[in-house]
C-alpha cells in the first residue's frame, strides 16, 4: 500500500472513493502503530488532496512532521516545502496537532 508521490498525483473518480477511503483508513491504522511510511503517505494525501481527502496543509504538515521527526528524510523536505505556503499560526497548529498525536499514542501504549 503506497500512496502517490507528490510529483505524480492521479485524478480520483467517484467510483474510486470507497477504495480511496480504505487506503486512507489503512494508513491511519498503520500510523497508530508508528509506521513512518504511513505518516509520510498521509502527508502526501493531505498536501495534494489525493485519495479522497481534501487539501489540508495543517494536517499535511502534521504528518510530514511526525515522519521527519523519526528520520524520514523525504518527509522533512516536503514539510519544508509546504511550510513556505503556510502562516506561522498554521505551522504552530500543525505542530500542536503532531504533539497531540504523539501524546495520544503514548497514552494508548501505556
Amino acid at each position: 500500500m503506497k500512496l502517490t508521490k507528490i510529483e505524480g498525483v492521479a485524478e480520483i473518480h467517484a467510483d474510486d472513493v470507497g477504495v480511496a477511503n480504505m487506503i486512507v483508513a489503512r494508513c491511519l491504522a498503520a500510523a497508530t502503530q508508528g509506521d513512518l511510511s504511513a505518516y509520510y503517505d498521509l502527508g502526501v494525501a493531505f498536501s495534494t488532496g489525493s485519495h479522497g481527502v481534501g487539501v489540508d496543509m495543517i494536517e499535511a504538515h502534521k504528518w510530514f512532521n511526525l515522519a521527519a521527526s523519526h528520520g524520514h528524510e523525504e518527509a522533512a523536505w516536503c514539510r519544508a516545502d509546504i511550510s513556505e505556503e503556510m502562516t506561522a499560526r498554521d505551522i504552530a497548529e500543525a505542530q500542536r496537532r503532531a504533539r497531540e498525536w504523539l501524546s495520544d499514542g503514548a497514552r494508548h501504549a501505556a
